[in-house]
């Protein structure tokens, strides 16, 4: 199994595999069909107040990776996603963010990597 991530701004590729928006809120501006979607993760996404007090002090990123890190490892959707990789030879997360560096998905495939997953990026 493999991981990777994309923005879901950028077009489908054939590469992309089995591709899953990780996000909460749907992307502004991206219509179902030209997301092209296998699956819609909500549930695996930072927490309503989680991601609300990031974006209020977004300068502390390192302290919202920690949080993430905690949601996840008590998130029983965070173990389904390490399933799915499982049943997939290559599984592309998508996201909304516009910062490519320090956004919620790095640290989820940092997460996915610490639990055995392999991850490109």
């Amino acid at each position: 199994m493999a991981f990777t991530m994309k923005r879901v701004y950028d077009a489908a590729a054939e590469g992309d595999g089995f591709r899953v928006l990780v996000d909460r809120l749907w992307p502004r501006g991206v219509s179902k069909e030209r997301a092209e979607l296998d699956l819609w993760d909500k549930d695996v996404a930072p927490s309503p107040e989680l991601r609300t007090a990031w974006h209020h002090h977004l300068e502390d990123f390192e302290r919202f990776a920690g949080d993430y890190r905690a949601e996840l490892d008590a998130n029983p959707a965070a173990a389904s996603l390490v399933a799915l990789g499982r049943e997939h030879p290559r599984v592309t997360l998508l996201y909304g963010a516009r910062d490519e560096q320090q956004n919620h998905v790095t640290v989820l495939l940092d997460w996915l990597a610490a639990h055995g997953a392999d991850v490109e990026r």
